[in-house]
């Protein structure tokens, strides 16, 4: 769940600049402001900009009729003051004498409409001063570092989401982006690789994002497409990637934007933040990709990709996935070669948290800047960058430290936070630290210890077990190997296999991104900030680590 700044206690008449309301010292200031903050309108009604809301006291909202309420008959006594967050606003304009101010309107806790509120200034002699009042509003609704009217270039997969990405896009997302008057060019996938080919031709000074309403497919289509421009690294900086959750993976979404609603991402993105992010640079064979997500052999790459045949449990396919697995005390041995291997979880709780305060220290003009040609690359320095530590083809650095596995159980390695909506497998995660998250769980744990192991998972508790190893690293080459033929046990596994949903997999799983590659050694390098993408809060995913 994501976590957002308490505003309960503040009060939302006090002066945006802090002087509080009613402060003695504070009286000039407070005369001026609201002589600028204050718009008075028909029906009795004033519009205020506050600390973080416009206050709306509108003297006729008491005597409105309740449909509910004998059929109108009796009047509805109703708040005649009510606040909407500058982060809803999503626009605002004086057109002549009247101001209308469209905004997202919370329906429920899993989404959000398009509502307004339209008034007509009666002195004609506030026809200025509305127009500075609007653009003041505009100004709080949209800080420096969040671009209005962006340019965004839409893909949709019409089969995400079991077939409803369309109708999602239609119902929850395109209004939104309408009413904050996002410039929209709108396109359907329509095969495997699509997304691949439409970003490497895209002409990335014609947009400033790329919105993907899918699962977490697209965005890895979009990130690989991006890297093979002629200019690579100079697209994937000017072309912020974003997540409209349609899909039955929404990873992406849930750590950038904090939600799995496809109305409330559509929001987040319009008051999202451009985000430098790493990428892991993926090596196997002669075949090059990039990866945003994670790297997973054993029982979550089987999981993942082994249930397709359980797929009516819904997300439940999951947690039953890696209970089967995990009970059947399942093994798949390899050998793991780790660079920049930080394995002391104090230390990376202290980093972790040093991240944190940082980012709550940050001011708004330490934030990204929201043009995408600002902090233009030097010529020579936008092709991709060479990888510090080779190919899987290469012999080992020096610095490598190999380890065989025998019992390797899970290998999973990430570079976000939640790898589903309820796993936060990577608590410590940062977008930009320069690292990836790497967990190595033995096969052998018992099965009371692996079930309390899961039952933590959705806290985000993983990280404490003694039995879990996770570490910080830069670089790393793993080989798996096919796990020893079951004995007198192999009806009891293959029971397991099929109560597993992978009763017909006839060889090892690779997990990348959530997509199969073969089953081969691989060697993953993490590129810091080579990326860019549009999220909440820059420098942090919307999970936080817990106390330990």
């Amino acid at each position: 769940m994501a976590r957002t700044r308490s505003t309960d206690a503040a009060n939302p008449f006090d002066d945006p600049a802090g002087t509080p309301a009613g402060t003695p010292a504070g009286t000039e200031t407070r005369q001026r402001m609201d002589s600028t903050a204050v718009l008075n309108v028909d029906r009795n009604a004033t519009l205020t900009l506050g600390t973080d809301a416009l206050i709306v006291l509108d003297e006729g909202l008491k005597h409105r009729r309740s449909p509910g309420n004998l059929c109108s008959l009796l009047p509805q006594l109703s708040k005649t003051t009510r606040a909407i967050p500058f982060y809803n606003v999503l626009w605002a304009e004086a057109l002549e004498f009247e101001v209308t101010i469209h905004y997202a309107e919370a329906t429920g806790r899993k989404g959000c409409r398009v509502s307004y509120i339209n008034y007509t200034v009666a002195d004609k002699g506030l026809h200025q001063h509305a127009k500075r009042w609007v653009e003041a509003l505009m100004d709080r609704a949209y800080p420096a570092h969040v671009l209005r009217k962006p340019r965004m270039k839409v893909l949709v997969n019409p089969f995400g989401g079991q077939g409803h990405a369309m109708k999602w896009w239609t119902r929850e997302i395109e209004p939104i982006f309408a009413a904050a008057h996002c410039n929209i060019d709108f396109e359907k996938t329509g095969y495997r690789g699509h997304a691949v080919d439409i970003a490497e031709k895209l002409d990335v000074e014609a947009y400033d994002i790329v919105a993907c309403a899918s699962g977490d497919g697209l965005p890895y289509e979009v990130f690989n497409g991006l890297t093979k421009q002629k200019h690579p690294r100079r697209a994937l900086q000017k072309i912020a990637v974003a997540h409209l959750p349609c899909g039955s993976g929404n990873a992406m979404s849930w750590n950038l934007n904090g939600t799995d609603s496809p109305s409330l991402a559509a929001l987040a993105i319009v008051k999202g933040v451009r985000s430098p992010m790493d990428l892991m640079a993926i090596t196997q064979g002669d075949q090059l990709s990039y990866s945003f997500l994670s790297q997973a052999v054993g029982i979550v790459a089987e999981t993942d990709l082994g249930t397709e045949s359980l797929r009516w449990m819904g997300n439940f396919r999951f947690t039953w996935g890696i209970l089967v697995r995990l009970l059947g005390q399942n093994i798949y041995p390899a050998e793991i070669s780790v660079i920049g291997d930080d394995g002391d979880k104090r230390a990376i709780r202290q980093a972790y948290r040093a991240a944190l305060q940082e980012h709550q220290g940050a001011t708004a003009k330490q934030l990204p800047s929201q043009r995408s040609d600002e902090g233009a690359l030097e010529s020579g320095e936008d092709e991709l960058p060479t990888l510090k530590y080779g190919t899987v083809n290469d012999p080992l650095p020096p610095e490598a430290r190999t380890q065989d596995h025998p019992d390797l159980g899970n290998f999973y390695v990430g570079n976000t936070c939640y790898m589903t909506a309820s796993s936060p497998f990577f608590p410590a995660a940062l977008p930009n630290d320069g690292k990836m998250d790497m967990i190595n769980i033995s096969g052998l744990v018992s099965r009371l210890r692996a079930l309390k192991m899961v039952s933590t998972i959705e806290q985000g508790k993983l990280i404490d077990f003694p039995e879990v190893s996770y570490r910080k690293v830069s670089a790393y080459r793993i080989t798996p190997r096919e796990a020893p033929a079951p004995g007198k046990g192999k009806i009891r596994a293959k029971v397991a296999r099929w109560l597993g949903g992978s009763s017909e997999v006839k060889e090892g799983l690779i997990a990348i991104d959530g997509e199969r590659i073969p089953f081969a050694p691989f060697q993953v390098e993490v590129i810091p900030g080579l990326a860019t993408v549009i999220s909440k809060r820059c420098g942090l995913y919307e999970f936080q680590m817990p106390d330990a």
